[in-house]
């Protein structure tokens, strides 16, 4: 399967190393973001359906298996500190969970799911911002755009320039 990145926020600081960078300031990373958007559809629909019905304990125990399953399959996406976050957020659950602790569990992950997709937005906006930046920084310094003439190539009269060649 084809592995994927979340995006990730660019700019670190050009007089430290990657190695000093990724220690001092640790990546949040999803490597299947296909997956994780599956599993959290999942949990989103369990949730809608623990609060329209009551349920018995082979139910309830059902869910609270369907539930440490999917916080382990999301933890199979996810970087190390993000890894750790969902763990302190989503501690297993012990015997048989009421109904109520089943929906306060479920939509806890919910809304820390919903966090990281606003987290990956953000990332997302942010590198967007920075790209627009420094394309706006080369327009400002005046580099020819593409087809146009550098500063000071001869533009005049008996000049032959012909865009888009290079040799």
């Amino acid at each position: 399967m084809n592995r994927e990145s979340a995006p990730q926020i660019p700019a670190p600081p050009a007089d430290t190393s990657p190695e000093e960078q990724a220690e001092r300031d640790p990546q949040e990373s999803i490597t299947q973001p296909a997956k994780l958007l599956r599993i959290a559809s999942m949990v989103r629909e369990l949730l809608e359906e623990t609060r329209q019905a009551s349920l018995d304990e082979p139910g309830r125990i059902r869910l609270r298996q369907i539930y440490e399953r999917s916080v382990g399959e999301l933890s199979e996406v996810l970087s190390d500190d993000l890894k750790e976050e969902l763990a302190t957020l989503a501690p297993p659950m012990q015997g048989v969970p009421s109904d109520a602790e089943i929906r306060v569990a479920q939509a806890q992950l919910v809304g820390w799911l919903e966090g990281l997709f606003h987290g990956i937005q953000a990332a997302l906006f942010a590198q967007q911002a920075a790209a627009r930046a420094q394309f706006d920084e080369l327009r400002r310094r005046g580099l020819p755009s593409p087809g146009q003439p550098g500063p000071g190539a001869d533009t005049g009269p008996n000049s032959e320039h012909r865009p888009g060649q290079y040799l």
